[in-house]
């Protein structure tokens, strides 16, 4: 311990390290439950590259593994620390280093907020469109790490299709350019990709090119209101087999609703079992939400409500935003779940998430992406109750075998961390965990960045 924190003061400032017990405690974990997290010998904020080829020379020379952390939203356990390990956090680099209107492109470090980002580039007339929930607050590092989503996934894709560069401090400290700034390119293996939702496994992100879009018009958004959470996917399939393109297509259910009423009493119906929130940023959303409202009619919606203006679209999204806060206070602990089927598949997952909460007679909210497929169960539980938890944990693993059972996925955009490495494992199978394994041990032969995750 003494001789690792000799070394690094050597290329750190002073206020770069925390070696206080009580706050270094406090980096120890992100915001996902039933996730291991270790007691880190140090915690290390740099704020240039150079200092953080110093941290990854230093942990190379003295085999301690290296934890990267962004803001500490991520709900997987990706960013937990290990046992006497260096956590290293991105958050001081935090520079907007270049915006182009010309080449529509931001260059930004880790440590950049995404809601800032956001707003910068909307000076310009340009949009940077990812944005999970926690924009406020997590930052484009942890989104690239985790590959991130968001409300506008359904029109705008997601983080891994706007990252256009990397520059990659190494496990010994080189530094590896990736990618490019020019529209095109296909020059060589894709590496930018490979790093994006890698969690911090192969390597830490110190800068990154992102593309930009010109910025759309002003959405509008329809709340229709259903009897059933079949008749909303309904609704959805609808929606999408009829060509319609809009920027969000998000469904919450009655447990959903009625947590986020009480949490901010939006006023939202409480006597609706799904709620639809669609929205278009084209010339015209009045026309477009017309007729997606007809189809909603169509699919049984006992309510169809078009909002009059950019305000009252506003308090719908953040009603939206707010879901998974809100079933944080139905019960003590959550874990929010995060698996992704077809379209086609997402009534089927819907109400097999429902029979899994009545079985193991827990609560079970779901908001979910819903025109990209991508549900967000959260299982609510009394943490104090032993056996509650371990039905929680049950209820969670059945949700994630549900998913792959109906051709999905068991994670959109939350990444796998320590959560679900053991369900990546019979995703992928043991050829395609063969392969990963590979591709860390070229980029991280001795183990040292963010050993435990993933596989």
């Amino acid at each position: 311990m003494s001789d690792l924190l000799e070394r690094l003061r050597t290329g750190l400032p002073a206020e770069a390290l925390i070696t206080d017990p009580d706050v270094t405690a406090s980096y120890a974990h992100d915001m996902a439950s039933f996730c291991e997290a270790g007691t880190p010998a140090v915690v290390v904020l740099p704020r240039t590259v150079e200092q953080v080829q110093h941290v990854m020379r230093t942990a190379t020379e003295l085999r301690v593994p290296v934890v990267p952390q962004g803001a500490r939203t991520g709900l997987s356990g990706a960013a937990n620390a290990s046992d006497g390990c260096i956590v290293l956090s991105l958050v001081k680099m935090d520079r907007i280093l270049e915006i182009s209107p010309v080449d529509r492109i931001a260059v930004v470090e880790p440590g950049v907020i995404n809601a800032v980002l956001s707003r910068a580039v909307n000076e310009h007339g340009l949009y940077y469109p990812p944005d999970p929930s926690s924009w406020e607050t997590c930052t484009i590092g942890g989104n690239i790490g985790t590959a991130s989503g968001g409300l506008c996934c359904v029109k705008y894709g997601v983080t891994a299709e706007y990252v256009l560069g990397l520059d990659v401090v190494l496990a010994d400290g080189r530094l590896l350019t990736t990618g490019r700034r020019t529209a095109k390119g296909v020059a060589g293996y894709d590496l930018t990709r490979l790093f994006v939702g890698s969690e911090g496994s192969l390597g830490i992100v110190v800068k990154a090119v992102l593309a930009l879009k010109p910025q759309p018009p002003q959405q509008l958004v329809l709340a229709a209101e259903f009897p059933s959470a079949v008749s909303a996917c309904d609704a959805v399939c609808r929606i999408m087999e009829r060509g319609h393109t809009p920027s969000l297509l998000e469904l919450m259910d009655r447990t959903t609703v009625r947590a986020v009423n009480e949490l901010a009493s939006m006023g939202l119906p409480e006597t609706t079992e799904a709620l639809l929130l669609c929205a278009f940023d084209t010339p015209d959303p009045a026309a477009d939400l017309a007729a997606v409202g007809a189809l909603c009619t169509a699919a049984g919606a006992t309510e169809v409500v078009p909002a009059d203006n950019a305000a009252e679209s506003e308090l719908l999204l953040q009603a939206r935003r707010m879901s998974l806060t809100a079933l944080e206070t139905v019960k003590s602990a959550t874990m929010i779940d995060d698996v992704c089927v077809p379209r086609s598949q997402l009534d089927a997952m819907l109400e097999g998430t429902a029979a899994i909460a009545e079985r193991y007679d827990l609560t079970i909210g779901v908001c979910s992406h819903a025109g990209d497929g991508n549900t967000h169960p959260v299982v609510c539980f009394d943490h104090t109750d032993p056996d509650e938890s371990r039905r929680a944990r049950e209820s969670f693993d059945a949700i994630m075998a549900l998913g792959l059972e109906l051709g999905g996925t068991i994670t959109g955009e939350h990444g796998v961390g320590v959560l679900k490495k053991e369900w990546l494992a019979r995703e992928l199978g043991e050829t395609g965990i063969e392969l990963q394994r590979g591709i860390k041990a070229a980029f991280d032969p001795l183990d040292l960045l963010n050993p435990g995750k993933l596989f």
